[in-house]
Parts: C-alpha cells; sequence; structure tokens
C-alpha cells in the first residue's frame, strides 16, 4: 500500500503537524472526493505502508518532523517554477524555497526529492525565452541536489481556465510543445538531470524525455531494497488517474480545497472561499484532515489491501463491535489468515468519542 500526501493538498507545507499525529496514532482516514460521505480509515503502521510519497512546494516547517519517519520509506514530489506572487501569492521567495530543496536534499538524499518543473505556462509575458532562462538557473542550483525533474505543461481543466485566462496562458499545438520540452530537455542533459514528463499525450521518447512515474513502483522497490527489504514487490497503474497517467496505485489522503498556496493554475484548490471555509474545520487531532466524522450522515469503511468493507455503526454506537460483518481476510502485511481487528477498534473508538462530544 502506498500513501499520497497529497495530490490534492501541500500536506507538508500547511498540515505536517496533523499528518505526524496521524503517523503516531498509526491510521488516518480520508473522504471519497465522489462520494464526500463515504469516508475510508487506513493502516499507516509501517508494516502496512510500502511508502509515502509527499508532494509539496515548501515543506520549509516539514524538515523538523522527519525524525518521526525513520520507519518508512518515503520520497518527495517538489515542486518549483519560476513564477511570482501573481501567480503563486503564497509561495515564499524562491531563494528560500531553493535553499529549502538543498536542505531536504542533504537530509535524505537526492534520490529521494524530485524536482518538478510544472506546470509549464507560456503566455505573453511568459515566452519559450523566458522558461529556458529560467529553467537553466533552477538547474544550476538545484542539479547538485536531485536526479529527475518532471516537467508538464499547463491543463486547462474547466476549474482552472478562468484563472488562466486572466494571465493569458496559451494553449499549445502538439508541434509547438514537443520544441518546448525538446528545448528543456537539452538544458536538463547539460545538467546531468533526466528528464521525465508527467500525463501528457504526446511521444517525446525521440528527445530522450520518458514517461513520468510520479508515483514510482521501481523507485520504491529500489529504496526498500536500501532500507534491507528483499521482496519484490509488484504495483499495478492507477486507474484513477487520465490514461496518460504512469502513476501506481495508491491511496491519497488529501482533500481538495484546503491549500494556502492559491495558485492561480491549480485545479484541485479552485475557490478561495471554499479553502477559507475548508480550514476553519482544521483539527491536528483529527482522522480527517479538514473535516470530522458524523456519524449520522457518514459511511465508514475499512480499507484492506484487496479493497474495502463497511463498518457499522449500530454496533459501536452500541458499545459493542458488530463482528457478523468480518471477512477473511489478510491483513496489510500479510501477517494473519484472518483480518486483523486493530484499524477496526481504532475507528470504532475515535468515533464513540467524537459522538459524546
Amino acid at each position: 500500500m502506498i500513501i499520497s500526501a497529497s495530490r490534492r493538498t501541500d500536506i507538508p507545507a500547511f498540515f505536517g503537524d496533523w499528518f505526524i499525529n496521524r503517523i503516531k496514532e498509526g491510521f488516518a482516514m480520508y473522504r471519497n472526493p465522489i462520494r464526500p460521505s463515504q469516508v475510508f480509515a487506513v493502516s499507516l503502521l509501517p508494516e502496512d505502508v510500502d511508502a509515502i510519497v509527499f508532494w509539496t512546494k515548501n515543506p520549509k516547517n516539514f524538515l523538523d518532523k522527519l525524525k518521526y519517519l525513520e520507519d518508512y520509506i518515503y520520497y518527495f514530489q517538489f515542486t518549483i517554477t519560476p513564477y511570482g506572487k501573481d501567480i503563486e501569492p503564497n509561495i515564499p521567495q524562491k531563494d528560500e524555497v531553493v535553499q529549502t530543496f538543498i536542505e531536504l536534499s542533504n537530509l535524505i538524499g537526492k534520490k529521494r526529492v524530485i524536482w518538478r518543473y510544472d506546470p509549464i505556462i507560456i503566455s505573453d509575458k511568459m515566452p519559450l525565452d523566458y522558461h529556458k532562462e529560467e529553467f537553466e538557473k533552477l538547474c544550476e542550483k538545484l542539479s547538485l541536489y536531485t536526479q529527475k525533474c518532471i516537467i508538464s505543461y499547463v491543463d486547462f481543466y474547466s476549474k482552472a481556465e478562468e484563472n488562466l485566462s486572466k494571465i493569458k496562458a496559451r494553449k499549445l499545438e502538439d508541434k509547438e510543445l514537443l520544441n518546448l520540452f525538446d528545448e528543456l530537455a537539452s538544458i536538463a542533459r547539460k545538467y546531468n538531470l533526466s528528464i521525465e514528463m508527467c500525463a501528457e499525450d504526446i511521444e517525446a521518447c525521440h528527445l530522450g524525455i520518458t514517461k513520468a512515474h510520479c508515483v514510482d513502483g521501481k523507485l520504491i522497490n529500489e529504496l526498500r531494497k536500501e532500507k534491507g527489504f528483499c521482496d519484490v514487490r509488484e504495483y499495478k497503474k492507477d486507474s484513477n488517474q487520465r490514461k496518460a497517467c504512469g502513476c501506481v496505485q495508491s491511496i491519497d489522503i488529501g482533500i481538495f480545497n484546503t491549500c494556502k498556496h492559491f495558485c492561480t493554475y491549480c485545479y484541485a484548490n479552485f475557490s478561495k472561499n471554499s479553502i477559507l471555509k475548508n480550514i476553519q474545520k482544521y483539527g491536528i487531532n483529527s482522522p480527517l484532515l479538514c473535516s470530522f466524522v458524523d456519524p449520522k450522515k457518514d459511511e465508514i469503511m475499512i480499507k484492506e489491501k484487496n479493497g474495502s468493507r463497511k463498518l457499522s455503526l449500530n454496533g459501536i454506537l452500541g458499545e459493542e463491535l458488530d463482528n457478523s460483518k468480518k471477512i477473511e481476510q489478510p491483513t496489510f502485511c500479510g501477517a494473519n489468515e484472518f483480518y486483523n481487528n486493530w484499524l477496526e477498534e481504532k475507528v470504532s473508538s475515535y468515533i464513540k468519542n467524537s459522538s459524546k462530544v
């Protein structure tokens, strides 16, 4: 099981205390973004988690929390772009972010800090030459502290299109996009950086650009081997992502519309009012990020290795577990022929206590 933390929001930047409390408690809960009343509980015990993938633009306040992750395999997808406050209003000055990147790399190694130069936005104010110049400046600063750069062109999702039109972002034809990627790949090679493209429908292998696997099963197996694990895990493609996405399956514990970076191009955090409303619900002790379980409205699901099963709230609120719903399934770590009650008991205890408040 791979934990994504998170494509939907910047957990290291804004919710590090919450995440570490989840590590200490050994589990987290998250809402189904398509069906918000469905809440899943997932184990975060080291033996149940193959790896954690962090997505961030500013993990400065998270660096002192890495000591709690010594038993875990993890790596960072770290975005640094050249944009100013008009596009990324709450990102610190880029020299400060670069310094954080360097510090993180020195702490955990450059294999585990992957630089993302995305999304790329072309406009009259930011033409190709602008990106060539700024990309090379960042390559010069970061190349000693990472092995890989992932690029992608901005997606004109309906939720972001209005904001993108305000900065006069251009849609590119495939030929223009290939030319852009070719120029950046040439620069990256000068600095011995491999370059990959994220979820693009065009073919660019002839340019030396391979398809990105941001949640990367191969890398996770390499990191597992370095940590002393002998087995090689097989991971399936994540069918919940776009067809062009190379990621393997993961469980994302974030929530949309909670990121306070307020980036113009963001499709996951597109309503400032919703963001401000949601972050008022933030509680560092809640299993859910910026949310709380409502036993009267929510359907609670226990996430298992081979699926999920519904938890009976009647039994919980009646001060006893409903044992009739158990399924003969292995635990995440395969230590028992039958499903382990540990996670169910943790979730039940939380719901009982919260229902009394």
